[in-house]
């Protein structure tokens, strides 16, 4: 029975192929989104754009917040 329903499962490698691809794909974008070293390295840009003057208390605050709440999610999803 292995090798018929090897045979009729074929059509589907394809499909199969590019699930597995598009998880891959994923999984990397949410490592390096919640990746704690480049949430850092935005807080400080967010911080040296605030002392240049190109983004207002305000614009900082919201974009800090988002940052940090992504740094506190990381700690608490697995990996």
């Amino acid at each position: 029975m292995g090798i018929v329903s090897g045979l009729l499962g074929l059509p589907l490698a394809p499909v199969r192929g590019v699930l597995w691809l598009a998880q891959q794909i994923q999984e990397q974008a949410e490592e390096q989104y919640y990746d704690p070293a480049r949430i850092r390295a935005q807080l400080e840009q967010v911080d040296e754009a605030r002392r240049s003057g190109e983004l207002s208390e305000e614009e900082c605050a919201e974009i800090e917040n988002e940052l940090l709440q992504r740094l506190m999610t990381r700690r608490i999803r697995p990996g």
